[in-house]
């Protein structure tokens, strides 16, 4: 369309137009082929701090076995610690991390300068074509130089409308990476604030919380786009404002995962999950028409087993089936397939008490085996965090201070 829109070789203008297509084009590709290549930069697996005092400030990972430097999080897909990780990409089939960035924004700012011009070439040109015979019959002949056929009308309607696609789609992807460059942070991490402003608004008497690596939008920027930032770091160590160390967002995140454990529920399966995420012939239609908007795993449950549910839906709980038994002492036991995911509501119920689970039992049972499954699940529910101690704030516990809020707002 290019060619018989503005031919580059008829005037310079046409030229230079062709040459900016193609070094949008050629650039936009090679910073995709960096952003794949290069990678996000995995943390070492059994990765420890240089000093051993540390390693309560920081979260542990069973998968790779060490612990989570500051600002690293594991990617379920990477199968992967990675450094500052932001998200996973599946058109680079990589995280977008500490290595890559650069990289990704560049090749999403070049995608859509290009699809931008490769729109106005395409509708031009769509424009020209389609009024072709008018430009004929009234003396307008120069203009007619873009002449369609059947195939080349129809994939220039569908060209036009992937390039505008990209431009839209690309572009608020890239408002949000820009923003969260500016401000020093990761979509993981502008979630992890989400729920720091919500814990304080619950509790007004937590402690503020600074986000700590924040200084100031051309350090910021210099953080991801300097080469040189990239070759002296590693990924691990990083720069703070004052009054902030390295841990204190992986403080916070402790403090927010230990308050979702304690809003952790049991449930016991009660008819089977197939782990499908459209189970249209187990679970009916209904549960098939609200699925849980995300990509994480389905998980495949039998009667009897134990799942700790962190995250309620209508008719979708998510979870983390409780390992038996056999299966802790004979891994080759294990059931294949994830443990941690989601499954229909429809298949467990919820337990209240551990009596509910030990009158579960088999009553045929020899005492010995009622008392070591009494024991299990007890076990169960010890390892569950027990409320909270009542802490002493200015002679008051915090549920007195809640009371005398609670009469004066009455």
């Amino acid at each position: 369309m290019n060619s018989m829109w503005w031919p580059p070789n008829a005037t310079f203008g046409g030229f230079l137009h062709q040459g900016l297509f193609l070094l949008l084009s050629s650039v936009a590709t090679f910073n995709y082929v960096m952003a794949t290549l290069t990678g996000p930069s995995f943390l070492p697996k059994q990765w420890k701090p240089n000093n051993p005092n540390d390693a309560g400030k920081l979260q542990f990972c069973k998968i790779c076995e060490g612990y989570k430097a500051p600002r690293s999080h594991h990617c379920r897909k990477c199968d992967r610690c990675v450094k500052k990780m932001d998200h996973h990409c599946p058109w680079i089939n990589h995280c977008v991390g500490w290595a890559n960035h650069a990289y990704f924004t560049y090749f999403l700012t070049f995608s859509i300068l290009g699809s931008f011009q490769a729109s106005i070439i395409l509708g031009f040109a769509f424009y020209r074509g389609v009024h072709r015979y008018w430009y004929l019959t009234h003396g307008y002949r120069h203009l007619a130089t873009v002449q369609f056929t059947m195939i080349s009308i129809i994939m220039t309607i569908i060209a036009m409308g992937l390039a505008i696609g990209v431009v839209i789609a690309l572009g608020m992807l890239l408002y949000i990476q820009i923003k969260s460059i500016l401000k020093n942070q990761t979509s993981i991490e502008m979630w992890i604030l989400e729920k720091a402003m919500y814990r304080r608004y619950c509790n007004s008497e937590e402690e503020d919380f600074y986000y700590p690596y924040d200084l100031g939008w051309k350090r910021n920027l210099s953080q991801v786009f300097n080469r040189k930032n990239l070759m002296q770091g590693d990924g691990i160590v990083w720069p703070v404002i004052d009054g902030c160390d390295q841990y204190t967002l992986t403080l916070e995140q402790i403090a927010q995962k230990a308050e979702k454990r304690a809003r952790t529920k049991i449930f016991r399966c009660i008819r089977p999950a197939t782990g499908h995420y459209l189970p249209i012939f187990s679970q009916g239609f209904r549960v098939c028409l609200s699925p849980p908007c995300t990509d994480e795993a389905r998980i495949r449950l039998e009667p009897g087993d134990i799942i700790r549910v962190t995250r309620l839906r209508q008719h979708w709980l998510f979870g983390e089936r409780i390992l038996s038994e056999m299966e802790l002492q004979n891994p080759k036991l294990q059931r294949k397939g994830p443990i941690r995911g989601w499954f229909p509501r429809r298949c467990a119920i919820e337990l209240n008490q551990p009596e509910e689970l030990n009158n579960s039992n088999d009553t045929d049972e020899s005492e010995g085996g009622e008392a070591e499954g009494n024991e299990y699940v007890n076990n169960i529910f010890s390892d569950l965090p027990k409320k909270p101690q009542k802490v002493i704030v200015n002679g008051k516990t915090k549920q007195q201070k809640q009371n005398g809020h609670q009469k004066k707002n009455k």
